[in-house]
């Protein structure tokens, strides 16, 4: 299915209802593999979050009351209204991103459609310590209880997917919710909210505000009946919503850049490693927090590695997001794929060899955002193109010599968000495992996750876990509850603050 006219009646979702936006300044979202308008509508400002914010507040006592299991029956509703309408969203999210539909319709659509699934099932279960007689007179009861109003700001590089993770253990958990999805990208997760009203989810439950950073997204983080802030983007924004959040005491979480190591050892299966770095700095044009940007391969091992993964971008099929035989779409947009390219120029004049790419492919028409997959080799461990996000389709390789360089190079940079190693030592799989400082692992191979897992980083990579159980650490808040077991009115411990007397 393909999308080429502009299908919303709104790029807000306030109160069970789509809304233009209160702002002056208009917002079109463009297909950057096509240079075509998909949807365009004013964009929000203060006065739409505040409406949101309303809304998700005067939604919350309902939807907090709510049973873990009526909670778990509506997103499981919830999820079969997502999946009849699966070759929709995919159709869309490709369109809005530039992203190959068969990216879009075969991980990002039924990964988003899983996690609903898997939030259901554990809506119905929250854990906690448990109740017991930890002083000899009381009984102590744990009480997992939602937030209250969650205020959460969405990338661009996987619009529906970084939404589900926002929205599903947040409202799993009994809170509500305002989202702010990336302007370039909101037209999924306008649907998205749409869907789940459609299968019975309280109007209120879930809104969405689309606007800037600068208006919408500050006012949102900041506003006095927003209780957490949910962030996932790039470190430097990180730090300014965890500055207003600070300022007023609110709960953060925050997923955050990354630069992932791949790490390849002299004992690793050669083709194994060149394919899953392709496949793991290429996905979504390596607009991927979590992509391979940096191989460190052993010297023995180093040419033909590079040989042969310049080899496999060789055999890329650059096209139209909606072309099914696309293996590399285009970039959110041609200012950010100026940057790449400027980025890959900057390393070229610094003496780096550009092996394969570094260029816009010939004849693509003006105004899309492609660029060809890039493998960069002599840099400095110091260069900028190793040490800081690139954003793209680009690898970089270098060599070491020892294992223990290995892992001093995988660890220097102020990210954690992913790494990998590719060994068949057992051994030094696990040395990885343990001294890789990054809050996910592979082992053999890059990329792949799962609902029932956690994502989230170490360091400037940010706090906190997407999916899994782990989530709901962040959406709710533990009460203790303490009982007297004794009906005595005079307690031990009351002798020591005073007598008591008769």
């Amino acid at each position: 299915m393909g999308v080429s006219t502009p299908i919303s009646a709104g790029q807000q979702f306030i109160a069970g209802a789509r809304r233009r936006g209160s702002g002056n300044e208009r917002n079109d979202v463009v297909n950057p593999s096509t240079g075509g308008v998909v949807d365009t509508d004013n964009l929000g400002n203060a006065r739409d979050v505040d409406s949101a914010v309303r809304a998700a507040r005067d939604a919350f006592p309902g939807w907090a009351a709510t049973s873990p299991g009526e909670r778990s029956e509506a997103m499981l509703r919830w999820a079969e209204e997502l999946a009849l309408r699966a070759g929709e969203l995919a159709a869309l999210e490709s369109a809005i991103g530039g992203k190959p539909i068969r990216l879009a319709g075969g991980f990002d659509i039924p990964g988003v459609i899983d996690n609903v699934r898997f939030f259901a099932g554990a809506a119905r279960n929250l854990e906690g310590r448990a109740s017991a007689e930890y002083s000899p007179d009381h009984t102590s009861v744990i009480r997992r209880e939602p937030v209250g109003v969650v205020g959460s700001i969405a990338p661009w590089n996987y619009p529906l997917q970084m939404a589900a993770w926002k929205v599903l253990p947040a409202v799993a958990a009994g809170n509500t919710i305002v989202l702010k999805p990336a302007e370039l990208t909101p037209s999924t997760t306008v649907l998205f909210a749409e869907t789940a009203v459609a299968a019975g989810i309280p109007a209120g439950v879930i809104n969405v505000v689309t606007g800037t950073g600068r208006e919408t997204g500050e006012a949102l983080i900041g506003h006095d009946d927003v209780a957490m802030v949910s962030f996932t983007g790039s470190t430097a924004v990180g730090r300014r919503v965890a500055e207003v959040a600070a300022g007023q005491v609110k709960r953060v979480h925050l997923e955050l850049g990354g630069k992932a190591p791949f790490v390849v050892f002299d004992d690793a299966d050669l083709e194994a490693a060149a394919r899953g770095a392709v496949a793991g700095s290429l996905i979504n044009a390596g607009q991927d927090c979590t992509a391979a940007t940096r191989a460190y391969v052993h010297r023995s091992r180093f040419d033909a590695f590079v040989a042969r993964v310049a080899e496999l971008m060789g055999q890329v099929r650059i096209g139209r997001a909606d072309d099914p035989a696309t293996d590399l779409g285009s970039l959110i947009s041609v200012s950010h794929r100026d940057r790449v390219a400027a980025m890959v120029e900057r390393a070229r004049a610094a003496g780096a060899r550009v092996v394969c790419g570094g260029r816009i492919p010939d004849g693509v028409p003006e105004g899309t955002a492609f660029y060809e997959p890039t493998l960069v080799v002599d840099c400095a461990q110091d260069s900028e193109i190793v040490q800081s996000e690139v954003f793209g389709p680009v690898l970089v390789a270098l060599p070491f010599d020892t294992d223990d360089e290995a892992f001093a190079l995988a660890g220097d940079t102020p990210y954690g968000l992913a790494a990998s190693a590719w060994t068949t030592n057992v051994y030094r799989a696990q040395r990885a495992q343990r001294e890789i400082a990054a809050g996910c692992v592979w082992i053999n191979d890059h990329i792949p996750i799962v609902s029932e897992m956690p994502h989230g980083g170490y360091r400037a990579s940010g706090f906190g876990k997407d999916m899994s159980a782990y989530s709901f650490e962040e959406y709710t808040q533990v009460k203790h509850v303490m009982s007297d077991i004794t009906g005595r009115a005079h307690k031990p411990w009351h002798d020591l603050v005073f007598a008591g007397g008769s």
